[in-house]
């Protein structure tokens, strides 16, 4: 299992030196120097981190050395996990009939590996899942996730090659339902969210899905590719548009070293991040952790420290 401090190595080693010089001025109770603090907002930038937020860390740590001695570490720590606000454990509610979650995002953004792992946290959190296979674009697409549903271990519904995708997942609800299966994890096509009619038959797709269960898809999660930066962020804002979504997960968040994009999400489109891949294992796919996150970049385990593969559903302090 692959921990969050080496998950995000490469994102900490964009502003490490920066980080390093503030943190050796604070614990010795000198001032930080303006250079300083200046290569700290441009090594926070080159990480992908907001403008905004680059800046009120910067102005947070100049205004605390006002006559004061300030852990600029703690300072720091306490202002970045704030604005990432709260990210609670996504509880797999039970609903009746059943669960529903459309899986939506580019080609290449790991949606459909992502799935498998969606569901394989399914049946950690004692529910019996059903994957549907609405990529009906990609021939491999269909048999790629009927070999991650043998893998997990649970039910699949595979459309054929060219299929229309609406009546895939609809049969998936309907294969889910009739095999006693309470959650329905349904894969979608990439599409580019740059190209209208395509990001248009998502609506298609949800409409058709909640003509079999009402309020269906319950929830709408964009898979995104860690290593696309602040490009992430546009996809997100434009696949919202499209599609209301209720979540995002960062796929491939070991190889980023743009993961300051994070904070985008959570203080401009107010969008919870869900889970985050760690590693490209099955059991590398963790629960969203603001402070194990936080702690990772900073470079020091977290008393918060949470590992991938935690009980899916279950918060631990």
């Amino acid at each position: 299992m692959v921990t969050w401090l080496n998950a995000l190595s490469r994102t900490r080693k964009q502003f490490a030196g920066a980080l390093a010089r503030v943190f050796s001025r604070s614990d010795k109770g000198e001032k930080v120097d303006q250079d300083t603090l200046d290569e700290l907002e441009a090594t926070l930038l080159l990480a992908d981190m907001p403008v905004r937020l680059a800046a009120e860390l910067k102005d947070e740590i100049e205004s605390g050395y006002k006559g004061l001695r300030v852990d600029a570490r703690d300072m720091l720590r306490k202002i970045m996990i704030k604005s990432l606000g709260d990210a609670p454990a996504y509880p797999w509610p039970v609903v009746d009939p059943l669960l529903s979650i459309l899986v939506v995002g580019i080609n290449g953004s790991g949606k459909t590996t992502t799935c498998a792992k969606l569901a394989a946290l399914a049946k950690q959190a004692g529910r019996r899942p059903l994957l549907g296979a609405a990529d009906t674009f990609r021939a491999a697409g269909s048999e790629q996730l009927r070999i991650w549903s043998e893998r997990v271990g649970c039910e699949a519904v595979v459309g054929r090659t060219g299929a229309d995708a609406a009546a895939v997942a609809f049969d998936a609800l309907a294969a889910a339902r009739a095999r006693g299966c309470d959650v329905a994890i349904i894969d979608t096509a990439g599409r580019m969210h740059t190209k209208q009619p395509l990001m248009e038959e998502l609506g298609k797709v949800r409409r058709s899905m909640a003509k079999h269960t009402p309020d269906a898809p319950h929830e709408i999660w964009l898979v995104l590719d860690a290593a696309l930066g602040q490009n992430a962020v546009v996809q997100a804002r434009m696949f919202n548009e499209a599609a209301p979504l209720t979540g995002v997960v960062i796929a491939k968040l070991d190889g980023s070293a743009k993961a300051g994009f994070v904070f985008s999400l959570a203080r401009d489109l107010k969008l919870p991040i869900r889970y985050v891949g760690l590693g490209e294992g099955m059991a590398d796919l963790a629960p969203f952790d603001p402070a194990s996150f936080v702690d990772a970049l900073l470079g020091y385990e977290s008393p918060y420290k949470e590992t991938a593969g935690a009980d899916a559903g279950v918060e631990r302090r």
